[in-house]
């Protein structure tokens, strides 16, 4: 069945282009590409998009449609905003574009290293109780990200993929709890996967009102996947096919907007699905998060 590739982009267009280049060999006739561009270059966005081979076939604007061709099997289309909405609601203005059953989401820093799309829309198929599916998501040295997760807790603080200890100590029991399927071979049911590459059915996505744009960037993707395990969906790490992913060039460009962001993401995340005890925490959790943000941001600032 066909899928719709939805990237949101920020300023990354050498990325775009590599991510573009990669998904070309991959894709088949009723599959999709949808690029939400903000403070878009209209030209360099161009460029990137010819990367999906000679003359693509493009529709622009953010109520364009387009047909395919014989010569273009793949439907893309491309959404220029001169703003910045944020990737939540940039993912939700690239899906309101999509016609395809599956949608797949994909960061423009990262390349398919093979048919992932069609092995990710292939396991929906075959398993109609699964709302979400990720692949094994690699590093630029090809060591394996931890994209596949438990829901946030008290433990995440300790266990997180960017916490000291998981740095330092990445088989300690906290990490591993929180951190599942870093050794998986064969598909196993997980929490939560990262945004950076995941792919939901369309339905259930729409039913479930998209992602919540609430959250700027970050944790929009565990609350996403929240709400598909509350309607009753598995959630899926599939490491029979892989992305690679360098992860953060749209942060790169303010930090320490971006490390804040990531903060109050979690502290919203913890607000919206902490159980009425655990909000009774919530002004201790608060002071914390934002005591972390802040000094990350004074670290970034002096490297």
């Amino acid at each position: 069945m066909p899928t719709a590739v939805l990237i949101v982009n920020y300023r990354t267009y050498s990325d775009l282009s590599r991510c573009l280049a990669s998904l070309a060999p991959h894709l088949g006739a009723g599959d999709e590409i949808v690029i939400v561009d903000y403070e878009s270059d209209i030209v360099s966005l161009n460029a990137a998009i010819e990367q999906i081979g000679p003359s693509p076939l493009v529709a622009w604007g953010p109520t364009a449609t387009s047909a395919t061709t014989a010569n273009h099997p793949v439907r893309v289309v491309a959404v220029p905003r001169a703003d910045n909405l944020g990737f939540a609601a940039g993912v939700n203005l690239a899906a309101a574009r999509a016609d395809a059953p599956y949608l797949l989401l994909l960061n423009p820093d990262a390349v398919f290293e093979g048919p992932v799309s069609h092995v990710l829309e292939t396991w929906l198929t075959d398993h109609p109780d699964v709302g979400v599916a990720g692949p094994r998501v690699l590093n630029g040295d090809g060591t394996i990200q931890a994209t596949a997760r438990r829901f946030p807790d008290l433990t995440t603080w300790f266990g997180g993929r960017s916490t000291w200890l998981t740095r330092q100590f990445p088989g300690n029991w906290f990490s591993s709890r929180n951190l599942v399927g870093r050794d998986a071979t064969m598909p196993i049911d997980v929490d939560w996967l990262s945004g950076a590459c995941l792919v939901t059915r369309r339905e259930l996505f729409r039913h479930l009102g998209g992602f919540d744009e609430r959250f700027f960037m970050y944790w929009e993707d565990a609350d996403y996947c929240y709400r598909v395990a509350r309607a009753g969906y598995r959630r899926v790490y599939v490491p029979l096919t892989s992305v690679r992913h360098v992860g953060g060039q749209a942060a790169e460009h303010e930090p320490a907007m971006a490390i804040r962001a990531f903060h109050r993401s979690a502290y919203r995340m913890f607000r919206k699905h902490a159980s009425g005890w655990g909000r009774l925490a919530g002004p201790l959790v608060r002071v914390g998060l934002w005591l972390r943000g802040e000094w990350r941001v004074r670290r970034a600032a002096a490297k």
